[in-house]
């Protein structure tokens, strides 16, 4: 079958791995199943990957993808959870000590087929396209869960997105605005400021600027660069949740005496469960809010797709179709 795989790891030169071509039909284990996919999406985990980040050599070759949405064994059209538990593990997949994602310890979604265990399908809401379910299952799922269930946020309350652009913050712009949440953006390109006001952003304004007020959450992707200026931008008691650091760990102000002292939470996240997935799915059929694409191409081109990605040129996801 074709697919997109990794076959060289270079920290330095990551696309220079990145292998169009056949690969075998993926082994179904007992309580797995395949699904024939129609869409997959790209995140900076396959970059990350082709570097060598959460990818052993020995694994290699690795087809990549950790998002896809097709048509399982039996007709139906369908999501999958790309988080793979272990069998026995019950409770929140994001809290399995040995829980890893598609692409990792098992063949990705970036092919025509990709197997996954049973309960890792979830039905696709007719009112989506596949290439729009094909945006939900790392980055769309990780913004939902960022807001809603890590914080008690409600109608009415304000939180700051730090970092538009990407593809978890331009979905947490967009959920937020469709929750009634009053949102504001950071962006250092004004592009990207013009265009998160265009997708639901009250106001976009430059990294570390002074917001109009205090906000209730802080959604922080960005890390190092941005810390501090979530941390003065929260109000007492509010709470920012972190899933990313992409500017790096260690901020040259970690405002600990800010934190204790104005009864800050600080939340950490990563991915989303089954039931999140769900959730996510629903919020969107029932509200009509879609998400962002940037671009879509057939996978045969899918070497320009990480390029594009790792120049740093989008907005939205890009998402690959077969």
């Amino acid at each position: 079958m074709f697919a997109a795989y990794a076959d060289a790891l270079s920290p330095d030169n990551p696309l220079s791995g990145l292998v169009l071509g056949d690969r075998p039909a993926p082994d179904v284990p007992d309580g797995w199943t395949t699904v024939t996919v129609k869409a997959a999406s790209l995140n900076h985990h396959d970059l990350w990957s082709l570097r060598g980040v959460g990818l052993a050599a020995e694994r290699l070759p690795m087809i990549l993808g950790c998002d896809a949405a097709g048509i399982d064994e039996d007709g139906n059209e369908v999501l999958v959870h790309a988080v793979i538990t272990d069998p026995g593990w019950l409770g929140d997949e994001t809290h399995d000590p040995k829980r890893s994602l598609l692409s990792e310890r098992y063949q990705g979604s970036f092919a025509e087929q990709v197997a996954v265990p049973r309960r890792n399908v979830v039905p696709k809401p007719a009112a989506l396209s596949f290439e729009q379910a094909a945006c939900l299952p790392t980055a769309w799922l990780t913004a939902y869960r960022m807001l809603f269930s890590q914080t008690d946020l409600k109608p009415g309350d304000s939180v700051l997105v730090q970092g538009a652009g990407g593809g978890v913050a331009s979905a947490l712009i967009v959920l937020a605005r469709a929750a009634g949440l009053r949102v504001f953006a950071t962006s250092r390109d004004e592009s990207k400021r013009v265009r998160a006001l265009e997708i639901g952003a009250h106001e976009a304004i430059e990294p570390g600027a002074r917001l109009p007020q205090k906000v209730d959450a802080v959604m922080e992707t960005v890390g190092a660069a941005t810390w501090s200026h979530s941390i003065k931008s929260l109000r007492p008691g509010g709470t920012v949740v972190i899933s990313g650091a992409t500017s790096g760990n260690n901020p040259p102000q970690a405002e600990l005496t800010r934190i204790f002292f104005l009864s800050m939470r600080v939340q950490g996240t990563t991915m989303g469960t089954r039931e999140e997935l769900r959730g996510l799915a629903d919020f969107l059929d029932v509200t009509g809010t879609r998400p962002l694409i940037d671009s879509t191409m057939p996978l045969q081109d899918a070497k320009a797709g990480f390029a594009k990605m790792a120049g740093g040129d989008v907005f939205g996801k890009i998402v690959f179709t077969l």
